[in-house]
């Protein structure tokens, strides 16, 4: 029998009900409709009108089908004979960083390596950071790869609860941005996620920037 992988490419079979399929995929690998009907253990009677396309299988029924033929029961379903099979990613490389850059991704010279990402999650102002904070468990772990898009001057109360890469008297620190307002003056209010890291309150003495917002999270390990 041919491997769940391979690709066939029949257009008129895909263009018919269920039970042409059905009977394209079983005469391609030579086995007789009572055969088939002996591996799926279903009714030859039953198959036959399947492949007339007078019944439909049950979802049990296709899916034994399926296994008989050895092809993903979407195929049969008419999902296209690549469905289910295993794609080849289509990725960029983005700069990956150890710490928070101070600066432009592209001009900034710490980064470790590249990371690979989905091109559609691909920009030139974006960039991949390795946590090694604990500050926002559980939302993001120590290890976690993140997709942080570069955004030099963005005003905190646009982004209002994001979670942000920041720079704090040059300190590098990930935190969920808001703003307050307490009296006649505004602040910038640093949180994590993790009960046990304290607020941060930024006040106009202290030099604070935001240096990207979190996009994604694109690796994980289990």
């Amino acid at each position: 029998m041919p491997p769940m992988t391979a690709k066939y490419h029949e257009p008129a079979a895909f263009r018919g009900h269920i039970g042409q399929r059905i009977r394209f995929y079983r005469e391609r690998i030579g086995l007789t409709q009572t055969a088939l009907a002996r591996q799926a253990k279903v009714n030859q009677g039953f198959l036959s009108e399947i492949e007339r396309g007078r019944r439909k299988p049950s979802p049990s029924s296709l899916k034994a089908i399926a296994l008989a033929l050895d092809v993903p029961p979407a195929v049969l379903i008419g999902e296209s004979a690549d469905h289910d099979t295993p794609q080849p990613l289509d990725t960029v490389d983005l700069p990956l960083f150890g710490t928070i850059p101070a600066g432009p991704p592209t001009q900034s010279q710490e980064q470790t390596e590249m990371f690979p990402v989905l091109r559609h999650l691909w920009s030139p102002n974006r960039y991949c950071l390795r946590l090694n904070f604990d500050s926002m468990e559980p939302t993001l772990k120590p290890g976690d790869l993140i997709l942080v898009e570069y955004r030099p001057g963005v005003r905190p109360e646009h982004i209002q609860g994001r979670i942000c890469a920041c720079l704090v008297d040059g300190n590098p620190t990930l935190k969920r941005v808001s703003v307050e307002r307490r009296s006649a003056a505004q602040f910038v209010i640093l949180r994590g996620d993790n009960p046990d890291t304290p607020p941060m309150v930024i006040d106009d003495t202290q030099d604070f920037s935001i240096q990207g917002v979190v996009t994604h999270l694109v690796s994980r390990a289990l």
